[in-house]
C-alpha cells in the first residue's frame, strides 16, 4: 500500500480538498478505477481511515495531504462503512453519505421545474429517511445557480467540505442523505457561489424548526408524530365557515398575551400554557376564532413576526412543532378556529434567510425598484418566477396539511397589488402594459386563493387590502383575487376617526359614520380593530375615545356594539376587551391588572362577551352580513343630534334586531324611532346598562304605534341613552 498512487487528476482532488468540486458523487464514494473499484472519502484533520467490508479491512491511503483518502473496493462488496480515527484520540465507525445515491424522483423534479409542485415540503427540508436499512436524514434543498452547497454542523465541525450535495440540474435541487443523524440535529447550508467565489451559511427555506433566535440555524424535526384529535371540528369545519355563519375573531400576538414571571425575568409563555390559558379564555368570551399574528420563525421580535425567515417553522419561542399542533387542537376541541396571519409579501434580508439564497437574488427581484420595499426595509418576492410562487403556495398548503390551520389572513395586500406602493415617481418599473399593477403578483394571489381552495375549500382567505381594488372577494374565474374576506380597512379607519371627535363636533361628520353603507356589500368584509390601531403613538383604544373617563368607556362600549352591528364579520386585537389604558407593546403582557384596579374594565369586558353571545345566537346579526337583504336603514338624517337607527334582518327565520345609536352624551327622551312592523319591543342589549358600566339609562317595554315615522309604517317612542347603542327586538320572537 505504500506504493499506492490515486487515478484522480490533482486539480479534482484539490477541487474536493479545497470545497468548490459541484459533483461529489462522481468522485466520492465507491467508484469505477478501471477495470478495477476504489472507495474514497474526504475526511480532513482524521489520522487513520479504515475501510470496512464484510470480507475485511482495508487501510486507506491518504492520497491528498488535505484529507483525502482512498482503498481498493473488493468486488464482490455490496456495502462498507468507515473508520476513522480522530487526532483527540476518539474513533468512530460511520456511514459514508456518498454509498447512498441522491433520490431524486421523477415527478417532483418534474414539477418543481414547471413550478407547480404544491407539496415542496414532502420532498424539500431535512427529513427522517432510511435507505437499504440504514438511518438517517435526508436534506434537500432548492438553490438553481450556486457553485456548490454543502450540509453542515456540530455533525461536521460545520466543514462545508465534508458534506457536499448532489445536484439535480433541471430542477436546481440539491440533495445529500446523511446517515446516523436524526431529529434535533442543528444544521444550515453552505452555500459557494459563482459570484467571486462568495460563500454563505443558509438556514433551510424548509426548515420544519430552527433555533431560538438569536442563532439562525435549522433543526431536524419530524412533524407527523402528532395524534390529532379534532377530528369533529374538521367535519364540521365548512358549515362553521360558511359565509352565513358567525365569524368573531380575536386578535393575539402569543409573545405579550400574558407573560409568566419566574425569578425577577419575565419569559412567554410556552404553547402548552397558552393551550392552557389562552384557550380557555378565548372560548369564555364566546370568540369563534383565534387569530395569530405571524408563528412562523422570525429574528426580531420587534418585527411582531412579519418579518419571516423561517416560513415552515413555527417559532420556537414557544416550544416544538408538536406543541404547536397541540395549541391548535387544544382550540378545535374547544370549538375555536385558528387562522394565522401569512407574510408572502416581503422578507427581511437578514444573511441567514431566503436573500441572495444561492448568490444571485433568486428569490427577490434584482432590481431594488421591484424588489425592495422602501418602508420596512425587507426584499419583495420575484412573483414571476413560478418557482417562488410555488414556494409560497407549497407553505400555505403546509399549515393546512400539517397544522390543520382554518384560515390565512393574508398580510400588505396592497403592497403587493402596485408597483408604485409607497413609491415616487421614478422609483418603480411599470408593467409590460404601463400600468402600475403588479400582473405577477396579481396572477400569484389568483392562484394561491385557487389552490388552497380547491385543497381545502373550507379554509378562510383573508385580505388586508386597504385600496379600493376591485373583486378582491370575487372567484378569481371571474377576474377577482379569490379571497373568501377582506378586512374593511375603510370602516376601521372611518369609524376610529368618527369616535375620537369631540360628541360637540359629531353633527358634523354623520357621514363619516354612516359612508361604509355606500360599499359594505361590494366584497364580503370583515370589521377589523386591529394591532396596528394600539401602536406607533396611536393610543389604545380607550385613549383614543374623547371626554373624561366616563366618556371614555361609554364611547368604547358604544363602538363595539355598533361593530356588532354593523354588516361585516368581527375582529378585536387583545387587550381592547378589558380596556388597556397603554399602547400595546410586544415587550411586556397586556395590563390585566386594570381589572383589579377599576371595576369599568371587567365591565367592559362583560359587555363584549354578551355581544360574542347575541352575535352568535342571532341570525339577524350575522346571516346576511354581505347583503343588503340583511340591513335596512332607519334613519340616518339627524345628524344634529347624532342619531342613527337601522334594521338588521334575518329573511329566512324573519327575525329582524332595531339597532338605535346615540353618540352624545345627552340622553333623548321620547325619542321617535321607525319600525316595519307593529308590536312590543324589548331590550336585548343597552351599553349604558349599568352592569356594563353605564349610567343606567334603559327602557322597559316600547309599544310601536301606526305612527308613521321616517319612510317606517310604524315607531315607537324611546329614551336614548348617553353615548350608547342600544339592541331591540319584537316581543315574542325567538
Amino acid at each position: 500500500m505504500s506504493n499506492y498512487h490515486s487515478s484522480l487528476p490533482d486539480y479534482v482532488m484539490a477541487a474536493i480538498v479545497g470545497g468548490y468540486h459541484g459533483d461529489p458523487f462522481a468522485v466520492l464514494g465507491a467508484q469505477a478505477d478501471g477495470p478495477e473499484r476504489v472507495v474514497r472519502a474526504f475526511m480532513p484533520n482524521a489520522a487513520r481511515v479504515t475501510l470496512l467490508t464484510p470480507d475485511g479491512e482495508t487501510p486507506m491511503v491518504r492520497v491528498h495531504v488535505g484529507g483525502l483518502f482512498e482503498a481498493p473496493y473488493p468486488p464482490q462488496a455490496t456495502a462498507y462503512r468507515l473508520r476513522v480515527l480522530w487526532p483527540t484520540g476518539v474513533e468512530q465507525e460511520l456511514e459514508d453519505s456518498y454509498r447512498f445515491q441522491p433520490e431524486f424522483a421523477e415527478l417532483d423534479t418534474y414539477l418543481m421545474a414547471e413550478g407547480t409542485h404544491w407539496h415542496i415540503y414532502r420532498q424539500q427540508g431535512a427529513h427522517l429517511h432510511e435507505i437499504h436499512g440504514v438511518a438517517g436524514v435526508r436534506f434537500t434543498v432548492w438553490a438553481p445557480n450556486a457553485r456548490r452547497v454543502s450540509v453542515v454542523g456540530d455533525f461536521n465541525q460545520w466543514d462545508g467540505r465534508r458534506h457536499p450535495m448532489a445536484m439535480h440540474r433541471s430542477s436546481g435541487l440539491w440533495q445529500l442523505f446523511v446517515p446516523g443523524l436524526g431529529e434535533g440535529t442543528i444544521y444550515k447550508y453552505e452555500v459557494k457561489s459563482h459570484n467571486q467565489d462568495y460563500t454563505v451559511l443558509k438556514a433551510d427555506p424548509v426548515a420544519f424548526f430552527a433555533e431560538m433566535r438569536p442563532n439562525t440555524a435549522s433543526i431536524v424535526w419530524d412533524i407527523d408524530k402528532y395524534r390529532w384529535n379534532d377530528a369533529d371540528w374538521m367535519a364540521r369545519r365548512p358549515q362553521r365557515h360558511a359565509l352565513d355563519a358567525p365569524v368573531s375573531v380575536y386578535e393575539v400576538h402569543l409573545a405579550s398575551w400574558r407573560r409568566e414571571q419566574v425569578g425577577d425575568a419575565w419569559h412567554w409563555l410556552s404553547y402548552e400554557e397558552l393551550a392552557a390559558e389562552l384557550v380557555p379564555y378565548v372560548k369564555e368570551m364566546g370568540y369563534t376564532h383565534i387569530e395569530l399574528l405571524p408563528v412562523a420563525e422570525h429574528p426580531y421580535d420587534g418585527s411582531w413576526g412579519y418579518q419571516v425567515t423561517g416560513y415552515f417553522a413555527p417559532t420556537s419561542r414557544h416550544g416544538t412543532p408538536e406543541q404547536f399542533m397541540a395549541f391548535v387542537d387544544a382550540c378545535h376541541q374547544a370549538g375555536l378556529g385558528v387562522i394565522l396571519d401569512w407574510v408572502p409579501a416581503h422578507f427581511p434580508k437578514d444573511q441567514h434567510g431566503l436573500a441572495y439564497f444561492d448568490g444571485t437574488h433568486l428569490y427577490e427581484h434584482a432590481d431594488p425598484r421591484l424588489g425592495e420595499h422602501p418602508d420596512w426595509g425587507t426584499l419583495i418576492f420575484n412573483f414571476e418566477r413560478n418557482e417562488v410562487s410555488q414556494f409560497l403556495i407549497s407553505n400555505a398548503i403546509f399549515w393546512a396539511e400539517k397544522y390543520h390551520i382554518d384560515g390565512l389572513r393574508v398580510d400588505a395586500v396592497a403592497s403587493m397589488l402596485y408597483l408604485d406602493f409607497s413609491r415616487e415617481p421614478g422609483q418603480w418599473i411599470p408593467n409590460r402594459y404601463g400600468g402600475r399593477e403588479n400582473l405577477g403578483a396579481i396572477r400569484f394571489l389568483r392562484r394561491f386563493n385557487e389552490i388552497l381552495h380547491e385543497l381545502y375549500p373550507d379554509v378562510l382567505t383573508i385580505a388586508e387590502e386597504s385600496t379600493a381594488w376591485p373583486g378582491v372577494t370575487a372567484p378569481a374565474s371571474e377576474g377577482g383575487l379569490g379571497f373568501d374576506l377582506k378586512w374593511n380597512m375603510g370602516w376601521m379607519h372611518d369609524m376610529l376617526r368618527y369616535m375620537s371627535n369631540d360628541p360637540v363636533y359629531r353633527a358634523y361628520h354623520q357621514g363619516t359614520l354612516t359612508f361604509s353603507l355606500l360599499y359594505a356589500f361590494s366584497e364580503k368584509y370583515l370589521l377589523p380593530l386591529s394591532h396596528d390601531e394600539v401602536v406607533h403613538l396611536k393610543r389604545s383604544m380607550l385613549d383614543k375615545m374623547p371626554g373624561d373617563v366616563w366618556q371614555k368607556f361609554a364611547n368604547l362600549r358604544a363602538l363595539y356594539a355598533y361593530q356588532y352591528a354593523h354588516p361585516g364579520k368581527k375582529m378585536l386585537f387583545m387587550g381592547g376587551e378589558i380596556g388597556q389604558w397603554q399602547e400595546w407593546s410586544e415587550a411586556r403582557g397586556l395590563d390585566w391588572h386594570v381589572l383589579e384596579w377599576d371595576e369599568k374594565h371587567g365591565a367592559l369586558r362583560d359587555l363584549v362577551r354578551e355581544l360574542n353571545g347575541l352575535y352568535q345566537d342571532l341570525p339577524a346579526l350575522h346571516a346576511y352580513d354581505h347583503s343588503w337583504d340583511g340591513f335596512t336603514w332607519l334613519d340616518i338624517h339627524d345628524a344634529r343630534q347624532s342619531v342613527v337607527s337601522f334594521l338588521r334582518l334575518d329573511p329566512r327565520s324573519g327575525q329582524s334586531i332595531v339597532v338605535v345609536c346615540n353618540f352624545t352624551p345627552v340622553p333623548r327622551h321620547d325619542y321617535p324611532v321607525g319600525v316595519p312592523a307593529a308590536g312590543v319591543y324589548r331590550e336585548l342589549l343597552n351599553t349604558d346598562d349599568a352592569r356594563f358600566g353605564g349610567s343606567g339609562v334603559t327602557n322597559g317595554p316600547l309599544e310601536a304605534r301606526a305612527e308613521p315615522w321616517v319612510n317606517q309604517p310604524y315607531s315607537l317612542r324611546m329614551t336614548l341613552p348617553p353615548l350608547a347603542v342600544v339592541y331591540l327586538r319584537p316581543d315574542g320572537a325567538a
